[in-house]
């Protein structure tokens, strides 16, 4: 038996938070509002995420392999697999082996290597980590790391001014790694944020919005999963991330404007509807 049909279903490999508006919980209604089936394969199960004073933890990494399994059995086929945070290296080992068995020819991977910010590592990712992400890289056709991540993936000393040209080497070392589109987020320019975006023809772009509010939970997460629905919806890669990087923004000036605290994320319920 395969479950195939017309309907686009894309697996989405990340946690599952129950409160806080980050991972599986974001992905879940913006992919499915963008059309696509939204398949979650859960790393993780937590009560809210670990930005607040406590939480339930529940480690899902032993139970991975035969929840895959049974997707086997059912013969699920996927038009994008999207990674997102894994806390080990036994589960990207995992992932590595579910892309192997899922993809096809018309299979889109999109990893989003969740591995640190603001110049530093987290603290879970070891020396060894980071380097089983790397290999994880290669699997990648889509590849949305942050400027410390991309550092991280390309051995790049972290600074706070970059210039073009330095972000532009480092993209074309990302490339070689694997992935044909690449888009480094979160690019200070004084009052603005940029993105760099290149295509798989070699086509580079730098986007900016203006830079609202400050950072938080769950905007990665947000950005990724609309990037991803819109690729394996067919939609121009440049054309897909300033889409993404509005939406976000407005989703920051809502929150503010309707007071949620930085830690619950931010309000994208509240204007879904737009999001086309």
């Amino acid at each position: 038996m395969g479950y195939k049909g017309r309907q686009k279903k894309i697996a989405v490999i990340n946690d599952m938070s129950g409160f806080g508006r980050c991972s599986i919980a974001v992905s879940l209604p913006v992919i499915s509002k963008l059309k696509v089936q939204c398949c979650p394969l859960p790393t993780a199960i937590f009560s809210n995420h670990t930005g607040y004073e406590h939480y339930f933890f529940d480690d899902y990494t032993a139970k991975m392999p035969e929840y895959i399994k049974n997707w086997k059995l059912l013969g699920l086929e996927f038009s994008g697999i999207y990674s997102g945070f894994l806390g080990s290296e036994e589960q990207i080992g995992i992932v590595e082996r579910f892309i192997r068995e899922f993809s096809t020819e018309q299979t889109l991977v999109i990893i989003d290597p969740v591995m640190g910010d603001h110049g530093k590592a987290y603290a879970t990712y070891t020396p060894q980590l980071c380097d089983s992400m790397k290999r994880l890289v290669q699997y990648a056709d889509i590849l949305t790391p942050n400027l410390t991540e991309a550092c991280i993936l390309t051995d790049t000393s972290y600074k706070e001014k970059w210039q073009k040209k330095e972000i532009r080497e480092m993209v074309a070392k990302l490339r070689k790694m694997g992935p044909s589109r690449v888009v480094i987020t979160g690019i200070v320019q004084g009052g603005y944020i940029a993105n760099y975006v290149c295509d798989e023809s070699g086509c580079d772009h730098f986007l900016r919005t203006i830079r609202v509010g400050t950072q938080r939970c769950g905007t990665g997460d947000l950005f990724a999963s609309i990037i991803a629905a819109d690729a394996v919806n067919g939609v121009d890669f440049a054309v897909s991330v300033k889409k993404a990087s509005n939406f976000v923004k407005k989703c920051i000036e809502k929150s503010i404007e309707l007071e949620i605290p930085v830690t619950d994320g931010v309000a994208f319920e509240e204007i879904l509807d737009t999001l086309k």
